[in-house]
């Protein structure tokens, strides 16, 4: 078992050493995996929008996807002192803007229960063979998640392969169902 801690910095690390055209075609991997999943049955997809700066999968082909099925796309708005997210609806209109933490954002919208959210794609650092992830720490998603109606599916994003060993978990982290990199579906 490795600690949180120590594994941020190691893909923080392997995050960082990806050139940007590394970045562009492994998220256009991951959108094209996406396709094929058994999740285009329903209404609302939540994604997150990525921190360019933090070298997040770019979710701009995933959001192409959304958009041509004419699905409802959500996204986050973020709290940092209560530490929760509001849902809004992305329109053509949306505003987005960068946050004080650098993560774009709607301006304002149409906020959505997240007992309506029936898909997310979640943002992460690492995961594991049984679908425990290792987010940034500061327990937003699994908040979130905790929300959402038990049947949502929650995918996670990865540019790197599951790790061969448990990661720690505690009572609030909450597992993933699929998570996806650039050569695989991994299905929990």
């Amino acid at each position: 078992m490795l600690n949180k801690k120590h594994l941020r910095a190691e893909i923080k690390q392997r995050r960082h050493n990806l050139s940007s055209e590394e970045i562009e075609d492994f998220s256009l991997q991951i959108s094209n995996l996406i396709i094929n999943l058994p999740i285009w049955e329903y209404s609302f997809y939540h994604t997150f929008l990525s921190i360019k700066s933090l070298k997040e999968v770019n979710t701009e082909p995933l959001l192409a996807i959304l958009f041509g099925k004419d699905k409802n796309i959500v996204v986050s708005k973020t709290n940092f002192e209560t530490r929760t997210m509001s849902h809004i609806l992305l329109q053509d209109n949306t505003i987005l803007k960068l946050n004080p933490q650098n993560i774009p954002e709607p301006d304002d919208g149409i906020e959505i229960s997240s007992k309506q959210i029936e898909v997310v794609f979640v943002p992460l650092m690492a995961f594991d063979e049984l679908g425990n992830r290792v987010g940034y720490g500061k327990g937003f998603y699994d908040i979130f998640l905790k929300k959402c109606s038990k049947n949502t599916l929650k995918i996670g994003l990865s540019f790197f392969e599951a790790e061969n060993f448990i990661i720690e978990n505690t009572s609030h982290d909450v597992a993933l169902d699929y998570c996806i990199t650039p050569n695989q579906v991994y299905s929990f």
